[in-house]
């Protein structure tokens, strides 16, 4: 099997106020909009990111349960993730976990959207010296 595409597609309580979360302080654009399910991504190239459905939508696959906010992050790559959280909280966006420049190599702030689901807003960054050497394949062979 290729896989030509992936994207989450969460079943949420508040599609609206999340839809218009993300177009406003994400820049996303409107792929697909319907009264129970909307698409978001870049337009241009039709490239979704991010599909947010209501629990009443007419197709009824498995699993259509409001997303309780957990267990998820939804990581979003920006280039300067602390010009990021500046411009999310002059908007007022409020932000759980303030950037931080993390060991692994990444420069990090985390938030909820109406929604409950969990963004991670990342910049990737170079890790610490040494970090990653205690996590590959060798070091777990040794233990």
């Amino acid at each position: 099997m290729k896989i030509m595409d992936s994207y989450p597609l969460i079943t949420v309580k508040n599609m609206r106020a999340s839809r218009d979360f993300y177009l406003k302080h994400f820049g996303m654009e409107i792929i697909f909009d319907a009264n129970w399910v909307v698409m978001l991504g870049d337009a241009e190239s039709g490239r979704i990111a991010l599909g947010l459905m209501t629990p009443d939508h007419p197709t009824n696959p498995p699993g259509p349960e409001i997303f309780p906010g957990k267990g998820v992050l939804f990581t979003i790559q920006v280039r300067n993730a602390a010009k990021a959280a500046a411009a999310l909280k002059d908007q007022g966006v409020h932000i759980f976990y303030d950037v931080h420049v993390e060991p692994w190599g990444q420069r990090r702030f985390t938030l909820t959207d109406p929604s409950g689901i969990v963004v991670d807003v990342v910049e990737q960054t170079r890790p610490q010296e040494g970090y990653w050497e205690k996590y590959t394949v060798a070091a777990a062979a040794a233990v």
